[in-house]
């Protein structure tokens, strides 16, 4: 059996830069325990798997050690494939997932994401434990499905270098840390160990709880955001009210196939 993988650096135009995912189209649904060997495999941030279903897509994600259930770049990526190898005289696309129905549309090269809104709620005392992990007290500490650690300059962000040890041990997926941006309006890191990923250079998902973070504070409902990972990645993000939208380009960087023997359909 040969399974096309394409992998996709997204929210960049750059090689090299933004965050990289792998996606598999399918033609049907193959176990869900190849789908993480093959995760693993490719050792990225993210794995996309989607099949066709009439004319919409269902889709998966997968890091290296376990399925997730919400993810931006590894979206954006799977509409990049869509839109420039599989169908490309489509300008939309919607994908069935485990957050809902989610859509992507492009326009001269952007892509742009409408993801359900994930408001964190503020902890009334900072927990040691996080401060502890990050190696510096945030001024304000948020939970939604992650944790959001607020500081106060763009310094501090890049400054910050956590005990992943100490992080796996929180309750939650990951930790967002966050501040006002020199260039932009924010500046943002992610980091999830607990699901196999120190550091995720770009991340849609924490956006989603960034955007109406950023909303409250700065009064405003549009912003260009930067995440200063090593690679880096900026996006156009918009509040909705109740959901997000995020713009970013993406470029491919492999195409291929995965030869797998003795697969059974699921």
């Amino acid at each position: 059996m040969r399974i096309p993988i394409y992998q996709i650096d997204a929210f960049t135009h750059e090689l090299f830069k933004g965050n990289s995912a792998a996606v598999c189209p399918l033609n049907e649904w193959i176990e869900d325990e190849l789908m993480q060997k093959i995760a693993a495999e490719n050792n990225l941030a993210e794995t996309a798997f989607f099949v066709k279903k009439e004319s919409d897509y269902e889709l998966r994600w997968f890091t290296p050690t376990g399925e997730i259930d919400l993810c931006g770049h590894a979206t954006l990526a799977s509409a990049f494939v869509i839109f420039t190898y599989l169908e490309i005289d489509l300008r939309e696309v919607k994908f069935h997932t485990k957050s809902g129905l989610l859509e992507v549309t492009q326009d001269e090269g952007l892509l742009t994401l409408i993801f359900p809104s994930r408001e964190g709620v503020i902890c009334g005392d900072i927990p040691e434990m996080l401060s502890k992990a990050l190696g510096k007290e945030p001024k304000e500490v948020y939970k939604s499905r992650d944790y959001l650690a607020v500081f106060e300059s763009e310094q501090d962000i890049l400054d910050i270098a956590p005990n992943m040890d100490e992080l796996k041990k929180l309750d939650g997926v990951g930790v967002i840390v966050t501040a006002k941006g020199n260039e932009v309006d924010f500046v943002s890191r992610f980091f999830a160990p607990k699901i196999g990923i120190n550091e995720d250079p770009v991340t849609g998902s924490a956006h989603c709880t960034l955007v109406p973070y950023w909303k409250k504070v700065l009064g405003k409902s549009k912003f260009i955001a930067l995440q200063v990972s090593e690679r880096g990645g900026k996006l156009y993000c918009e509040d909705l009210g109740d959901m997000v939208k995020m713009s970013g380009e993406a470029v491919a960087y492999l195409e291929g196939y995965i030869n797998v023997n003795n697969i059974v359909p699921k």
